[in-house]
Protein backbone atom coordinates (compact mmCIF):
# COMPACT_ATOMS: atom_id res chain seq x y z
CA UNK A 1 0.00 0.00 0.00
CA UNK A 2 1.34 3.40 -0.98
CA UNK A 3 -0.41 6.50 0.31
CA UNK A 4 -2.12 8.99 -1.99
CA UNK A 5 -0.08 12.19 -2.01
CA UNK A 6 -1.91 15.29 -0.77
CA UNK A 7 -0.41 17.95 -3.03
CA UNK A 8 -0.75 21.21 -1.12
CA UNK A 9 1.14 23.20 -3.72
CA UNK A 10 -1.26 22.25 -6.51
CA UNK A 11 -4.29 22.88 -4.29
CA UNK A 12 -2.91 26.26 -3.23
CA UNK A 13 -2.63 27.24 -6.89
CA UNK A 14 -6.23 26.23 -7.49
CA UNK A 15 -7.53 28.18 -4.48
CA UNK A 16 -5.48 31.23 -5.46
CA UNK A 17 -7.19 31.24 -8.87
CA UNK A 18 -10.53 31.29 -7.02
CA UNK A 19 -9.34 34.11 -4.75
CA UNK A 20 -8.12 36.13 -7.76
CA UNK A 21 -11.59 35.88 -9.29
CA UNK A 22 -13.17 36.98 -6.01
CA UNK A 23 -10.73 39.89 -5.69
CA UNK A 24 -11.49 41.10 -9.23
CA UNK A 25 -15.22 40.96 -8.53
CA UNK A 26 -14.79 42.79 -5.21
CA UNK A 27 -12.63 45.54 -6.73
CA UNK A 28 -15.09 45.94 -9.61
CA UNK A 29 -18.00 46.22 -7.20
CA UNK A 30 -16.42 48.52 -4.60
CA UNK A 31 -13.37 50.17 -6.15
CA UNK A 32 -11.41 48.98 -3.09
CA UNK A 33 -8.26 46.87 -3.49
CA UNK A 34 -7.59 44.52 -0.56
CA UNK A 35 -4.25 45.35 1.05
CA UNK A 36 -1.96 43.33 3.31
CA UNK A 37 0.72 45.12 5.33
CA UNK A 38 3.59 42.92 6.51
CA UNK A 39 5.90 44.12 9.26
CA UNK A 40 9.42 42.69 9.38
CA UNK A 41 11.66 43.50 12.33
CA UNK A 42 15.36 42.75 11.99
CA UNK A 43 17.04 40.58 9.38
CA UNK A 44 16.00 36.99 10.01
CA UNK A 45 16.83 35.13 6.74
CA UNK A 46 13.91 32.70 7.05
CA UNK A 47 11.50 35.57 7.70
CA UNK A 48 12.83 37.36 4.61
CA UNK A 49 11.93 34.30 2.51
CA UNK A 50 8.47 33.95 4.09
CA UNK A 51 7.62 37.61 3.53
CA UNK A 52 8.86 37.53 -0.05
CA UNK A 53 6.70 34.48 -0.77
CA UNK A 54 3.68 36.25 0.71
CA UNK A 55 4.30 39.34 -1.42
CA UNK A 56 4.51 37.23 -4.58
CA UNK A 57 1.30 35.44 -3.66
CA UNK A 58 -0.42 38.81 -3.16
CA UNK A 59 0.64 39.85 -6.66
CA UNK A 60 -0.77 36.66 -8.17
CA UNK A 61 -4.27 37.24 -6.79
CA UNK A 62 -4.44 41.04 -7.13
CA UNK A 63 -4.03 41.91 -3.44
CA UNK A 64 -1.93 44.99 -2.74
CA UNK A 65 0.97 44.46 -0.35
CA UNK A 66 3.11 46.70 1.80
CA UNK A 67 6.34 45.71 3.51
CA UNK A 68 7.39 47.83 6.47
CA UNK A 69 10.83 47.14 7.89
CA UNK A 70 12.14 48.05 11.32
CA UNK A 71 15.69 47.61 12.49
CA UNK A 72 16.69 44.75 14.72
CA UNK A 73 17.14 47.19 17.62
CA UNK A 74 13.55 48.47 17.41
CA UNK A 75 11.67 48.68 20.71
CA UNK A 76 8.23 47.43 21.62
CA UNK A 77 6.96 51.00 21.73
CA UNK A 78 8.21 51.68 18.19
CA UNK A 79 6.46 48.59 16.88
CA UNK A 80 3.29 49.40 18.81
CA UNK A 81 3.27 52.91 17.32
CA UNK A 82 3.57 51.40 13.84
CA UNK A 83 0.71 48.97 14.54
CA UNK A 84 -1.44 51.88 15.71
CA UNK A 85 -0.80 53.72 12.44
CA UNK A 86 -1.67 50.65 10.38
CA UNK A 87 -4.83 50.10 12.44
CA UNK A 88 -5.91 53.66 11.57
CA UNK A 89 -5.06 53.38 7.86
CA UNK A 90 -8.30 52.67 5.97
CA UNK A 91 -6.32 51.48 2.93
CA UNK A 92 -4.80 48.59 4.93
CA UNK A 93 -7.13 45.65 5.54
CA UNK A 94 -4.79 43.01 6.92
CA UNK A 95 -1.78 43.34 9.23
CA UNK A 96 0.86 40.63 9.48
CA UNK A 97 3.57 40.78 12.14
CA UNK A 98 6.24 38.40 10.88
CA UNK A 99 7.42 36.21 13.74
CA UNK A 100 9.79 35.76 15.42
CA UNK A 101 10.59 39.31 16.50
CA UNK A 102 13.78 40.27 18.38
CA UNK A 103 13.83 39.29 22.05
CA UNK A 104 13.53 42.85 23.36
CA UNK A 105 10.01 43.09 21.88
CA UNK A 106 6.94 41.84 23.74
CA UNK A 107 5.43 39.85 20.88
CA UNK A 108 2.19 39.07 22.71
CA UNK A 109 1.57 42.75 23.46
CA UNK A 110 2.15 43.57 19.79
CA UNK A 111 -0.17 40.82 18.52
CA UNK A 112 -2.89 41.97 20.93
CA UNK A 113 -2.48 45.53 19.66
CA UNK A 114 -3.41 44.60 16.08
CA UNK A 115 -7.05 45.47 15.39
CA UNK A 116 -9.16 42.28 15.52
CA UNK A 117 -10.70 43.42 12.21
CA UNK A 118 -7.25 43.42 10.57
CA UNK A 119 -5.81 40.42 12.40
CA UNK A 120 -5.61 38.12 9.38
CA UNK A 121 -3.38 35.67 11.27
CA UNK A 122 -6.24 35.26 13.80
CA UNK A 123 -3.94 35.57 16.81
CA UNK A 124 -5.89 38.29 18.66
CA UNK A 125 -7.80 37.03 21.75
CA UNK A 126 -11.07 38.28 20.27
CA UNK A 127 -10.61 36.21 17.13
CA UNK A 128 -9.46 33.20 19.15
CA UNK A 129 -12.63 33.50 21.23
CA UNK A 130 -14.85 33.72 18.17
CA UNK A 131 -13.25 30.55 16.81
CA UNK A 132 -13.84 28.71 20.07
CA UNK A 133 -17.48 29.83 20.02
CA UNK A 134 -17.89 28.43 16.51
CA UNK A 135 -18.29 31.80 14.80
CA UNK A 136 -14.82 32.62 13.44
CA UNK A 137 -14.22 35.99 11.83
CA UNK A 138 -10.94 34.64 10.44
CA UNK A 139 -9.58 31.11 10.79
CA UNK A 140 -5.87 30.77 11.62
CA UNK A 141 -4.04 30.28 8.34
CA UNK A 142 -2.27 26.95 8.82
CA UNK A 143 -5.23 25.09 10.40
CA UNK A 144 -7.53 26.67 7.80
CA UNK A 145 -5.25 25.35 5.06
CA UNK A 146 -5.20 21.86 6.59
CA UNK A 147 -9.00 21.86 6.78
CA UNK A 148 -9.26 22.85 3.12
CA UNK A 149 -6.78 20.12 2.22
CA UNK A 150 -9.00 17.53 3.89
CA UNK A 151 -12.27 18.87 2.43
CA UNK A 152 -11.02 19.23 -1.14
CA UNK A 153 -9.41 15.80 -1.18
CA UNK A 154 -12.62 14.15 -0.03
CA UNK A 155 -11.25 13.06 3.35
CA UNK A 156 -14.23 12.71 5.65
CA UNK A 157 -13.92 14.31 9.08
CA UNK A 158 -17.44 13.82 10.49
CA UNK A 159 -17.39 11.09 13.10
CA UNK A 160 -13.70 10.40 12.52
CA UNK A 161 -11.03 10.42 15.22
CA UNK A 162 -8.51 13.18 14.57
CA UNK A 163 -5.32 13.14 16.64
CA UNK A 164 -3.20 16.29 16.74
CA UNK A 165 0.42 16.16 17.85
CA UNK A 166 1.19 19.56 19.36
CA UNK A 167 -0.74 22.10 21.42
CA UNK A 168 0.63 25.39 20.08
CA UNK A 169 -1.48 28.51 19.85
CA UNK A 170 -0.70 28.74 16.12
CA UNK A 171 -1.53 25.19 14.98
CA UNK A 172 -2.52 22.60 17.59
CA UNK A 173 -5.24 24.36 19.57
CA UNK A 174 -6.94 26.19 16.66
CA UNK A 175 -6.75 23.01 14.54
CA UNK A 176 -8.69 21.18 17.23
CA UNK A 177 -11.26 23.97 17.40
CA UNK A 178 -11.80 23.89 13.63
CA UNK A 179 -12.22 20.12 13.51
CA UNK A 180 -14.88 20.03 16.24
CA UNK A 181 -17.06 22.70 14.61
CA UNK A 182 -20.32 21.63 13.01
CA UNK A 183 -20.31 21.39 9.22
CA UNK A 184 -17.88 20.70 6.40
CA UNK A 185 -14.40 19.85 7.59
CA UNK A 186 -15.65 19.45 11.15
CA UNK A 187 -17.74 17.16 13.37
CA UNK A 188 -14.63 15.15 14.26
CA UNK A 189 -13.73 13.61 17.59
CA UNK A 190 -10.45 15.29 18.50
CA UNK A 191 -7.54 14.31 20.74
CA UNK A 192 -4.62 16.66 21.34
CA UNK A 193 -1.33 15.02 22.30
CA UNK A 194 1.76 16.76 23.65
CA UNK A 195 5.02 16.20 25.53
CA UNK A 196 3.20 14.95 28.65
CA UNK A 197 0.99 12.44 26.82
CA UNK A 198 1.50 8.89 28.07
CA UNK A 199 1.91 5.97 25.65
CA UNK A 200 1.71 8.25 22.63
CA UNK A 201 1.85 5.52 19.94
CA UNK A 202 -1.24 3.81 21.35
CA UNK A 203 -3.19 7.04 20.82
CA UNK A 204 -1.80 7.98 17.41
CA UNK A 205 -2.64 4.48 16.12
CA UNK A 206 -6.31 5.26 16.84
CA UNK A 207 -6.27 8.23 14.47
CA UNK A 208 -8.24 8.23 11.25
CA UNK A 209 -6.62 11.63 10.68
CA UNK A 210 -3.20 12.32 12.20
CA UNK A 211 -1.88 15.88 12.16
CA UNK A 212 1.74 16.34 13.23
CA UNK A 213 2.83 19.80 14.41
CA UNK A 214 5.51 19.36 17.05
CA UNK A 215 8.69 20.57 15.34
CA UNK A 216 10.66 17.34 15.76
CA UNK A 217 12.12 15.95 12.55
CA UNK A 218 10.73 12.59 11.40
CA UNK A 219 9.24 11.93 14.83
CA UNK A 220 6.20 10.02 13.57
CA UNK A 221 7.16 6.51 12.50
CA UNK A 222 5.17 3.88 10.62
CA UNK A 223 4.51 2.03 13.88
CA UNK A 224 2.60 5.09 15.17
CA UNK A 225 0.13 5.21 12.27
CA UNK A 226 -3.09 3.29 11.71
CA UNK A 227 -3.19 1.60 8.31
CA UNK A 228 -5.14 3.77 5.88
CA UNK A 229 -5.01 6.93 8.03
CA UNK A 230 -4.72 10.40 6.52
CA UNK A 231 -1.44 11.90 7.74
CA UNK A 232 -0.92 15.67 7.55
CA UNK A 233 2.60 16.90 8.30
CA UNK A 234 2.74 20.53 9.41
CA UNK A 235 6.40 20.32 10.46
CA UNK A 236 9.27 21.97 8.64
CA UNK A 237 12.73 21.03 9.91
CA UNK A 238 16.18 21.37 8.35
CA UNK A 239 18.59 18.50 9.01
CA UNK A 240 22.34 19.00 9.41
CA UNK A 241 22.65 17.83 5.80
CA UNK A 242 20.52 20.78 4.73
CA UNK A 243 17.57 18.63 3.72
CA UNK A 244 14.08 19.84 4.64
CA UNK A 245 11.91 17.25 6.37
CA UNK A 246 8.66 17.26 8.29
CA UNK A 247 7.65 15.80 11.63
CA UNK A 248 6.74 12.54 9.87
CA UNK A 249 9.12 9.87 8.57
CA UNK A 250 7.66 10.23 5.08
CA UNK A 251 9.35 7.28 3.36
CA UNK A 252 8.24 4.81 6.03
CA UNK A 253 4.79 6.21 6.79
CA UNK A 254 3.72 6.47 3.14
CA UNK A 255 3.67 2.65 3.06
CA UNK A 256 1.08 2.54 5.87
CA UNK A 257 -1.04 5.68 5.47
CA UNK A 258 -3.92 6.12 3.06
CA UNK A 259 -3.09 9.77 2.37
CA UNK A 260 -0.01 11.82 3.25
CA UNK A 261 1.37 15.31 2.70
CA UNK A 262 4.91 15.88 1.43
CA UNK A 263 7.42 18.30 2.96
CA UNK A 264 7.96 20.67 1.31
CA UNK A 265 4.92 21.15 -0.93
CA UNK A 266 2.24 20.12 1.52
CA UNK A 267 0.77 22.47 4.11
CA UNK A 268 3.15 25.42 3.63
CA UNK A 269 1.70 26.79 0.36
CA UNK A 270 -1.80 26.56 1.82
CA UNK A 271 -0.84 28.66 4.84
CA UNK A 272 0.10 31.55 2.55
CA UNK A 273 -3.04 31.02 0.46
CA UNK A 274 -5.39 31.23 3.45
CA UNK A 275 -3.65 34.44 4.51
CA UNK A 276 -4.78 35.89 1.16
CA UNK A 277 -8.28 34.56 1.75
CA UNK A 278 -8.40 36.23 5.17
CA UNK A 279 -7.13 39.51 3.74
CA UNK A 280 -9.95 39.52 1.19
CA UNK A 281 -12.44 38.72 3.97
CA UNK A 282 -11.07 41.64 6.01
CA UNK A 283 -11.53 43.97 3.03
CA UNK A 284 -15.11 42.77 2.59
CA UNK A 285 -15.78 43.46 6.28
CA UNK A 286 -14.28 46.94 5.97
CA UNK A 287 -16.86 48.01 3.39
CA UNK A 288 -19.77 46.33 5.14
Amino acid sequence: MTAVLLDGKALAGQIQIEIADEVRAFVGRTGVTPCLAAVLVGENPASEVYVRNKQRACERVGVASQLIRLGGDASSSELLDLVARLNADAAVHGILIQLPVPKQIDSQAVLRAVSPLKDVDAFHPENVGLLVQGAPRFAPCTPYGVQQLLIRNGIETAGRHAVILGRSEIVGKPMANLLVQRGAGGDATVTICHSRTRDLPSITRQADILIAAIGQPQFVTAEMVQRGAAVVDVGMNRLDSGKLVGDVDFDAVRNVAGHITPVPGGVGPLTVTMLLKNTLSAAVLSVG
